[in-house]
Parts: structure tokens; C-alpha cells; sequence
């Protein structure tokens, strides 16, 4: 099944959780903001969080700079 990743078709097996799929791609938990399918996602809710076929997944990671 596909997701879209960053306007990117991304293949994962499905059903998967939101904090699975982060962990499993090496994204940083704390230093990431994601929207899904256009609804900001907090935090506390990753886990609870179920991914679907065509799914819309908006990853930003913040960094530091100065």
C-alpha cells in the first residue's frame, strides 16, 4: 500500500501506526511537526495515529541555526 510522504508516493505495509513509521524512517520524534491529511497530529497522539492507504503525510523537522 502507498502513502504520500513530503509529495512523495512512499510504499509501507499496512495497517501501521504513525510513531512505528517515524521510528522506522530515523525521523527524530522530538524535533518534527507532521500533518496528516491536512489535520496537525500532536504528539501525545503518534501512537493512536493509523495510517491508510493514500494517506497525505506532511513531515517538517525544525533545525537549529543562527
Amino acid at each position: 500500500m502507498f502513502i504520500i510522504v513530503n509529495g512523495q508516493n512512499q510504499e509501507i505495509s499496512l495497517p501501521m501506526d504513525l510513531v512505528t513509521y517515524l521510528q522506522e524512517n530515523n525521523y527524530p520524534l522530538d524535533k518534527i511537526a507532521i500533518e496528516l491529511n491536512g489535520q496537525i497530529i500532536p504528539k501525545a497522539k503518534y501512537a493512536q495515529t493509523i495510517l491508510n492507504p493514500n494517506d497525505k503525510l506532511e513531515i517538517v523537522t525544525f533545525v537549529g541555526g543562527g
